[in-house]
């Protein structure tokens, strides 16, 4: 799996070293707010799951999540990337590269999840350049919306996902 650099961070893999900061990100209220469909935080077990998931995708497609670690401090700020979870969701994201990210809420408003996803987009587009990119953002996460559209993604429906409203955007 790549390192990706960029002026203010590393992104880099998931490792087992980072169970206690990544169960505490997925504790926080504001972090769980509009991803995990109203599901609360997670478990440490969950935590621990989530970031094996994220190690067998790469594996399996050559594409996944990063953490996001601030360079000056080494601290995980959060983790974006892309992934295939084969969704029910209509319409249908498979086989396309499907982005995400989270930020704590510390890092929020400066730019850190732009700069991420910026890097991220630019290594695909020369890895998977026939790949469009696809998101799904509950319809109340304003911040993530503005963030697609600065990231040129555009609605292109209003989908139904575990019961939740969600926009779903594509990025050719």
């Amino acid at each position: 799996m790549p390192v990706l650099e960029t002026e203010r961070l590393i992104l880099r893999e998931h490792r087992p070293d980072d169970l206690d900061a990544y169960h505490a990100m997925w504790c926080d209220p504001e972090v769980v707010r509009y991803i995990n469909r109203g599901a609360g935080a997670l478990s440490r077990e969950q935590a621990w799951d989530a970031i094996l998931r994220h190690r067998g995708i790469w594996a399996i497609f050559g594409f996944g999540f990063w953490v996001i670690e601030d360079k000056s401090t080494g601290r995980l700020m959060g983790e974006a990337g892309v992934q295939e979870r084969c969704r029910d969701i209509r319409p249908a994201i498979h086989g396309t590269l499907e982005a995400g990210w989270v930020l704590l809420p510390e890092w929020h408003g400066r730019g850190f999840a732009r700069e991420a996803m910026g890097a991220i987009i630019d290594w695909c587009d020369a890895r998977f350049p026939a790949k469009a990119f696809t998101c799904i953002i509950n319809p109340a996460n304003e911040r993530s919306l503005k963030l697609a559209g600065k990231l040129g993604f555009r609605v292109v429906a209003h989908a139904s996902y575990r019961d939740t409203p969600n926009v779903l955007l594509r990025r050719d």
